[in-house]
């Protein structure tokens, strides 16, 4: 029997999805009348997690994902105004410093998964690689890594780092001071053309063999429009909030599809791996920032070895410089991409010892 023309099953899986983004909803608008930083965000993404380590929550399907990417990049794009883009010219040597600092952490963080858990080196560099998780466990599979330790405490490392970096922020007065910008909001007609014009770029980037291909499509595209000045104004605060809880149920539901026993195993591990990584991460930061002429929050956002989605949008949410940490979480997602399966084509996949 169809119902509204929809079979019955699809019904029942839309209608499912939509109570796990309204739970993970209830999780954004608790923190937000908390007063918490990065509310819609860090909250939607947290009790995700919760629901998901108690009972497995259905994974929402590719086209709520890629309206998630698109709306995502265009929002970061429209940080790059003609203003924002005359200060990039301070961010070279800021790269510099995160392209050592990328080698750092891996070197680092992979020398404790070696060392202390007896790893071989290739599971140790593949989960010390800070961010580009597509690409890591791609890397993974070619090599015949194990994936499922991997993705534990890569995804344990960005879950902690969006649902406690804006609180430790807060709280240390990193961020003082910087509220979140209010910025005019861009009509529905703008709007449409801009999501457009970052969908058709990122089909392009698609058919090209790009990584996270309507991210980037969409973020250049609207990029390229604010930069140029032919628009002005970000996206209405609804569809903002609607983007973070989006996003925040995504990485929530993945810690889902990691078995439990494997999961509770490597959880102090995980937390080893990533205490190294963001001391690392953070001794980087400090003169990146003072070098760029940007506040140490920001610095501390776009070092932490975090996806360049979440720790782009954590920085929009939180008043941060979108830009400056949107284009180093960006060289380093590129770099790390490129140079992963080169360096590690001569790694051998044995424990110690061996």
């Amino acid at each position: 029997m169809k119902a509204f023309g929809y079979p019955k099953t699809r019904l029942t899986i839309l209608w499912r999805e939509i109570l796990v983004i309204a739970l993970a909803a209830v999780g954004g608008g608790a923190f937000a009348l908390l007063g918490m930083p990065a509310a819609w965000l860090s909250g939607s993404m947290l009790i995700s997690t919760i629901v998901a380590l108690i009972r497995p929550l259905p994974t929402l399907r590719r086209p709520w994902f890629d309206s998630t990417m698109v709306l995502s990049g265009t929002i970061l794009g429209s940080a790059a105004t003609p203003e924002a883009l005359a200060a990039a010219a301070r961010y070279p040597a800021s790269l510099v410093i995160l392209l050592v600092g990328v080698t750092a952490i891996m070197l680092a963080t992979g020398a404790y998964l070696r060392h202390v858990a007896r790893w071989p080196w290739i599971d140790a560099l593949l989960a010390a690689a800070p961010g580009a998780l597509s690409t890591v466990l791609a890397v993974a599979q070619a090599k015949g890594a194990n994936i499922g330790r991997i993705s534990v405490v890569q995804l344990f490392r960005l879950l902690v780092l969006v649902a406690l970096l804006p609180s430790v922020m807060q709280l240390s007065g990193a961020s003082a001071g910087m509220p979140v910008p209010v910025a005019q909001s861009v009509g529905a007609d703008t709007m449409f053309g801009l999501t457009m014009a970052g969908l058709a770029l990122g089909l392009v980037f698609e058919r090209l063999g790009l990584s996270a291909p309507l991210m980037f499509g969409a973020t250049f595209a609207s990029a390229a429009l604010h930069g140029s000045g032919l628009i002005e104004g970000a996206l209405p605060m609804p569809i903002q909030i609607a983007v973070q809880i989006l996003l925040g149920t995504t990485m929530g539901g993945r810690i889902a599809h990691i078995p439990r026993g494997e999961l509770k195993g490597l959880f102090p591990l995980a937390i080893g791996g990533f205490a190294v990584s963001i001391v690392v991460a953070f001794v980087f930061a400090w003169p990146a920032a003072w070098l760029a002429n940007v506040s140490y929050a920001s610095g501390m956002a776009a070092f932490v070895p975090g996806g360049l989605e979440a720790m782009a949008m954590l920085a929009f949410a939180m008043g941060l410089d979108t830009l400056y940490v949107g284009a180093h979480h960006l060289v380093r997602f590129v770099v790390i991409g490129l140079a992963m399966p080169l360096v590690l084509a001569r790694v051998k996949n044995v424990p110690p010892g061996s």
